[in-house]
């Protein structure tokens, strides 16, 4: 194993490995509150349709002027209430014997904000209560001059339900229209959508790109939308940047990412409409998909074989870390437009001290740059203490060490290359089911946070809390017993919990949240695996460019999951059962993966090849040996 040789030569796992996985650690950190940030960002709160008067949604028509319906803490706006229940805006244009309106200061009184005894009340809530401006009075009813806001009797609360008997809450999507209120028909009052926009709920969700763009109702879809081309944009940076990394080097398109990410992410704080803020966050899914990738390849290709999956373990762990970082981040910062400015922002730190990082020396002499791989070597053998060993490297000795995978380079690598060879073709497809099922089926879960009942910062903590002991297990699993079991009985048990989720009544809420989070562990366990087997499976010329496609399915998969989702309103039971379905395909396809324990890295496609040859030709029962590194079998010519 000649590089492998080298690599031990400069101190193996020394301080500059600890160091290196240490700073390319943190940005994983962030990587978390990019993929998962819409779950706040963009969460959906309570919301009615707008009382005709108040300020109109995107596209609503503005309606007559009247007292409106303003955030708690808000100035009065001059709308009065007299002792006998009637109201009357400032400017006298809205006047109902039987209104009962509310100020911006959630209370009703007179022009300097003074309440009125006697008077009515109405507040976020909708609850009945004293006539302190903080409840609803029991008989407190809604009618405008023009008769749009519903039937006397009607309350006003919080309820996203829809209109329907003359007593229920008014509905989030549709209200009563004007002319019902004048028919004397006993037929069910005819309904319209909600014209002059909608009010929120701002006890939770200060603000979100739902309630500053209406992504409600009718423009619900235009949400998940939103996700779906943020993947988009992690699928295409993994097409681009990841070949460009194999030709440009890990580190040059690491800092692009960065920068990118930092930028875009900056932007998407401040884009002024839904059409600019899904173009920032497809370039800054490019750019995370990039650095991602980049951060897989440098850490695999500086970690001597023995210590790989610990280290890829070790990034793993920071991931988790950051989903549970990210719930501490929202809970603090309630404001989308702050929230993502505060995940940002750090990536132009990261950028600053990525010059300190040092080039895989491993590509660098596979792509003719001897002379560099050279320097870096010897400058990682100083800050591992083994100068003197260092200094004994030169050209010559590396060329010397790596003739065999020099000799069976070519002088360009393209994506056809993971399709050209039969045992490469072979990887690359079992591979692609496996990211594509990971992904799909982990977004699904992880995307639906407010469909289980309970705080959505409780549960983004529990979804990366149960990370840890995953990831934990995983990790032992993958060192002594290895990759490809490994990755088969996660995927495999992740579907069974998410098909069984199925037959569990929706009145155990209990049970399902469990059973999701256990599917959301092995899914996350998945993840570690397939990473670190990618870059196990792929020689290093086409190595960044095969985890690129692996990420490019997964991506795909997360751009479809959310499609799938919106079938729920249909077929409720399809989504978790796509869900459960793909892992266990996937699980089927892992199977038919080569098995990579204690095995070196390739460094060429014939290496690949040949190793594939070579174990036809052995004993089928064979197991290969649990063996430290420096006993490995050398490579053959």
């Amino acid at each position: 194993m000649p590089f492998g040789a080298v690599l031990a030569q400069v101190g193996g796992l020394g301080r500059f490995q600890v160091l290196q996985t240490a700073l390319l650690a943190v940005p994983i950190l962030l990587m978390a509150s990019h993929n998962l940030l819409q779950n706040f960002t963009a969460a959906v709160p309570p919301h009615r349709c707008r009382i005709p008067g108040g300020v109109p949604g995107p596209g609503a028509t503005p309606s007559v002027p009247s007292a409106t319906l303003g955030p708690p803490g808000a100035t009065p706006d001059g709308a009065s209430v007299a002792s006998d229940g009637t109201s009357v805006a400032s400017d006298g244009t809205l006047r109902s014997s039987n209104a009962i309106l509310r100020s911006p200061d959630v209370t009703l009184g007179s022009p300097d904000g003074t309440a009125i005894p006697g008077a009515a009340h109405v507040t976020l809530d909708g609850a009945p209560g004293s006539p302190d401006g903080s409840r609803v009075q029991p008989d407190a009813t809604l009618l405008s001059s023009n008769g749009t806001l519903g039937p006397t009797g009607a309350t006003l609360g919080w309820s996203n339900g829809t209109l329907g008997s003359p007593d229920a809450t008014l509905g989030s999507c549709r209200r009563y229209v004007a002319s019902s209120l004048t028919n004397d028909s006993t037929d069910p009052r005819p309904t319209e959508p909600c014209r002059d926009g909608w009010d929120y709920d701002r006890s939770i969700y200060v603000a979100t790109i739902v309630t500053e763009w209406d992504l409600v109702c009718s423009y619900r879809q235009l949400r998940q939308m939103a996700q779906s081309i943020y993947m988009a944009g992690v699928l295409v940076g993994a097409l681009v940047l990841g070949g460009l990394s194999d030709r440009f080097g890990r580190k040059a398109m690491l800092m692009w990412s960065y920068l990118q990410l930092g930028v875009m992410g900056t932007c998407t704080a401040f884009a002024p409409n839904y059409a600019s803020y899904c173009v920032f966050r497809f370039a800054g899914g490019m750019a995370l998909s990039g650095f991602g990738l980049s951060i897989a390849c440098l850490v695999v290709e500086w970690i001597p074989t023995p210590y790989r999956a610990v280290t890829v373990a070790i990034t793993g762990f920071a991931y988790t870390l950051g989903q549970i970082l990210l719930a501490g981040v929202a809970y603090a910062v309630p404001h989308w437009r702050w929230l993502q400015l505060t995940v940002s922002l750090p990536f132009f730190i990261f950028l600053l001290y990525s010059w300190w990082l040092a080039e895989s020396a491993r590509w660098l002499v596979l792509s003719g740059k001897a002379e560099r791989a050279v320097k870096v070597l010897q400058r990682v053998a100083r800050i591992n203490k083994r100068k003197e060993e260092g200094e004994k490297i030169t050209v010559e000795i590396l060329k010397s060490n790596m003739k065999e995978e020099l000799a069976g380079l070519k002088s360009s690598y393209t994506i056809s290359d993971l399709v050209r060879t039969p045992v490469i073709r072979h990887i690359f497809f079992c591979l692609s089911i496996v990211w594509f099922s990971i992904s799909f089926s982990y977004y699904g879960l992880a995307m639906d946070l407010q469909n289980f009942g309970v705080s959505i910062y409780l549960i983004q903590v529990i979804f990366g809390a149960v990370d840890f002991p995953a990831k934990v297990v995983v990790t032992v699993s993958l060192s002594y017993i290895g990759r490809r079991v490994s990755l088969m009985v996660a995927l495999f048990l992740a579907g069974l919990v998410i098909i069984a989720n199925i037959f569990v009544s929706t009145e155990l809420q209990t049970v399902r949240t469990a059973l999701a989070v256990i599917g959301k562990g092995c899914l996350s366990a998945s993840f570690n695996c397939v990473f670190l087997y990618t870059t196990e499976l792929y020689p290093t010329p086409i190595r960044q460019t095969g985890l690129g496609f692996g990420s490019t399915m997964a991506r795909v998969g997360g751009i479809v999951a959310p499609l799938v989702k919106m079938m729920d309103e249909y077929y409720p039971f399809l989504p978790p059962a796509v869900y459960g379905v793909a892992p266990v395909v996937a699980a089927v396809a892992a199977g038919f993966l080569p098995e990579t324990l204690n095995t070196p890295l390739p460094d060429t496609i014939e290496e690949v090849e040949s190793r594939a040859k070579r174990k036809k030709t052995d004993d089928p029962k064979e197991k290969i040996p649990l063996q430290p590194q420096d006993k490995a079998p050398q490579k053959e010519a």
